[in-house]
């Protein structure tokens, strides 16, 4: 089979003339399956089914899509391309179909959140129950993780938005990025912590302690390595690395490691005092990302201006605070 594609209007009309949306489908699931078996049995098609769908494709395309072996199919490299681009049809499809179900049913859909740790205890939450109350015809679903697993999935369709700390620099070409508040950085421990009854805690005092580290790649953990190097200090050395919301509480309840959170998580957990540090770590953007273009389906729009108003209340109890 041929590497080289034919040129794109070729493709274009070929594809018009004989792509199937269920084509599209299979074809993401065998690639995330790397198994023709596992994905034909889980969309409900026989394998020589799926299998001829998969060769008509590749036939169409004139480009060889997986890499066939005994241990079953990898994606080559124009597959993960065409993968990319189905997930985003379909998606659309998706919002097709929500807007039509919305002109006769009212606002209906469902919206697929990425989170990472400083949407967790309060924006999102809050956000979630507004919406139950105002859109029960709305489902919402939740994927925890950091920007390097969550921005990928935002792109190619499998994400909506992703709420969380807006990163300073990070490739943005396709995306968009909506400030909602900006929120301090915490630096906390137990309660009953030997640093807590201090009047003042310096970085000097926190880099010989245990901590609970955001991983390297989170924006979190650029501003604390950007604080200890300013100050002319090393990061501290004896560390655990998580973005587990609950892990991290845990943790620091049972033992005397400090961590650096967002300020509205130790509102919401109880049993952790602030660090009464004499230094700033600086307030974080906190915001949510969306793709540039399409436009969001009318649910996530939805959602969009319950974010809004959320931020808009938390930014106002942290001004009163």
């Amino acid at each position: 089979m041929a590497q080289s594609p034919a040129s794109p209007q070729v493709l274009e009309n070929r594809l018009l003339a004989r792509l199937k949306l269920r084509q599209l489908k299979l074809l993401i699931t065998v690639g995330e399956q790397q198994n023709i078996l596992r994905a034909s049995a889980m969309l409900n098609i026989a394998q020589p089914a799926a299998t001829k769908m998969i060769r008509d494709l590749e036939e169409t395309l004139d480009i060889q899509l997986f890499e066939r072996s005994s241990r079953g199919v990898s994606l080559t490299l124009a597959g993960e391309i065409v993968i990319r681009h189905a997930k985003l049809i379909l998606a659309q499809v998706r919002h097709a179909s929500e807007e039509l179900s919305s002109l006769g049913q009212g606002t209906t859909g469902k919206i697929v959140v990425g989170t990472l740790l400083a949407a967790s205890p309060t924006l999102l939450p809050r956000s979630i129950v507004a919406l139950r109350r105002e859109r029960p015809g709305i489902s919402v679903s939740v994927v925890e993780g950091t920007d390097e697993r969550l921005m990928p999935m935002l792109r190619v369709g499998d994400l909506d938005m992703v709420l969380g700390r807006l990163p300073e620099y990070r490739d943005r070409e396709g995306l968009e990025q909506q400030l909602l508040y900006s929120e301090p950085v915490s630096i906390v421990a137990r309660e009953g912590h030997p640093l807590a009854s201090r009047a003042s805690v310096s970085l000097k005092d926190l880099q010989t302690q245990d901590w609970i580290m955001p991983p390297p790649q989170t924006s979190l953990r650029r501003q604390l390595e950007d604080s200890f190097r300013k100050a002319g200090l090393e990061l501290p050395a004896r560390t655990v690395e998580s973005v587990s919301l609950l892990t991290n509480y845990s943790v620091l309840q049972a033992t005397d490691m400090v961590g650096a959170v967002p300020y509205q998580i130790v509102e919401a957990q109880p049993g952790l005092v602030r660090l009464p540090i004499g230094f700033e770590v600086g307030p974080s953007a906190i915001g949510v990302t969306v793709r540039a273009s399409p436009p969001p389906s009318p649910a996530t729009a939805y959602f969009l201006t319950i974010l809004r108003q959320v931020g808009a209340e938390i930014e106002a109890a942290q001004r009163g605070g």
